[in-house]
């Protein structure tokens, strides 16, 4: 008898394990991965849109990332006055980034300073473009009080996200998925954002296509959740053939980065428009001293209906004031700007940069 049962129980037990997994494999298979914009829809799209003109914004009380986005440091004052000074040449996007590790330690914390974020923003007619991962600088991070900038560093504090973690504990993708989606579900329809950039720079840092299955997933998990705004990531090195090919082939408007001249610039451009018949936005721009200027670009991609975002808005931790190849330990500020428009009062390092700014975008009148 007991054998008799323990066999029931065996059957049972079996049955119920079958059962998840069909049901599992169902829900699966039931996951619709939409397509990739066409030509068509993207540049309707972009039709609907004012001509995108703004910077990559970080308040200059925030070192990187989670500085900006975790609770005890999250600064809506200082978000709310920088904002007003792009409001006042006339800017009206963002792009800025976002970090999982925020989000993992308070999710819903995080998201209602998102939202927080975003209530500012609109107030000054400003939209967001938010960055989901990132290949540059810091390969590691913590939770908590965030390390003081390096005097004279560019960016000493800036975070890679997930960096080198994804390579120690590869098991991390999981929660990475659930990031992506929650994050994408949540504000998938919000009309305050006008697009995600979700994969910033991937193979830099030296990992090249060791970021390809990360690039790829992410667009896989974006297209799974579909919002309503169009997904992207911004080619940025010619010479990732494979990582720049992808972007191309699933971006569904194309974003990308040139910080050359404005011949270079214009190349870029040129090339571009070969490859693909879908909106062009550059999503970084703008270091002086390699002749990336508001001078001599801002004009040709205003002229070209390509969006614009240079980098940097306010002059702060970040230190990217400094060149990235040219450290100035002794923190004194250089005679030449790299990046950022402002000082953190408002005044313009330029003000005949500030003055071309607001005459192309219409706020000068």
């Amino acid at each position: 008898m007991k054998r008799v049962l323990y066999v029931a129980i065996l059957i049972f037990s079996i049955n119920i394990i079958y059962s998840c997994n069909q049901a599992n494999n169902e829900n699966t298979e039931d996951i619709t991965v939409r397509e990739v914009w066409n030509a068509q829809k993207a540049n309707e799209w972009y039709a609907q849109q004012q001509w995108l003109r703004g910077s990559n914004f970080i308040p200059s009380t925030a070192i990187n990332q989670l500085e900006m986005w975790q609770e005890d440091t999250f600064d809506p004052e200082t978000i709310d006055r920088e904002l007003g000074f792009a409001e006042s040449i006339g800017f009206n996007s963002m792009r800025v980034y976002l970090h999982h590790l925020a989000w993992q330690i308070d999710p819903d914390g995080f998201k209602n300073r998102i939202n927080d974020y975003l209530e500012i923003a609109e107030s000054h007619g400003i939209s967001t473009m938010f960055v989901i991962f990132d290949d540059c600088w810091n390969p590691t991070y913590e939770a908590g009080v965030q390390p003081g900038p390096k005097p004279g560093i560019h960016n000493s504090g800036w975070l890679r996200d997930p960096g080198d973690s994804i390579y120690i504990n590869p098991d991390m993708i999981t929660n990475l998925e659930l990031y992506v989606k929650d994050i994408l579900t949540t504000f998938g329809d919000d009309e305050r954002i006008v697009l995600w950039d979700l994969y910033n720079e991937p193979g830099n840092s030296g990992y090249g296509n060791k970021s390809m299955p990360l690039l790829e997933k992410v667009f896989t998990w974006g297209r799974e959740v579909n919002p309503s705004q169009p997904l992207s990531s911004g080619v940025w090195s010619w010479n990732l053939e494979e990582i720049s090919e992808y972007q191309l082939n699933n971006s569904d408007v194309i974003t990308y980065h040139n910080y050359g001249s404005a011949e270079n610039h214009q190349s870029m451009i040129d090339t571009l428009r070969t490859l693909t018949e879908k909106p062009l936005i550059c999503t970084e721009y703008m270091a002086r001293t390699r002749n990336s200027t508001f001078q001599n670009t801002m004009p040709i991609l205003k002229s070209e209906n390509i969006g614009a975002y240079n980098w940097g808005l306010v002059a702060g931790k970040t230190n990217t004031i400094y060149a990235w190849d040219t450290p100035m330990p002794d923190g004194s500020e250089p005679t030449v700007w790299f990046h950022d428009i402002f000082r953190n009062d408002g005044t313009p390092y330029s003000r005949e940069e500030v003055d071309l700014i607001k005459e192309l975008t219409g706020k000068s009148n």
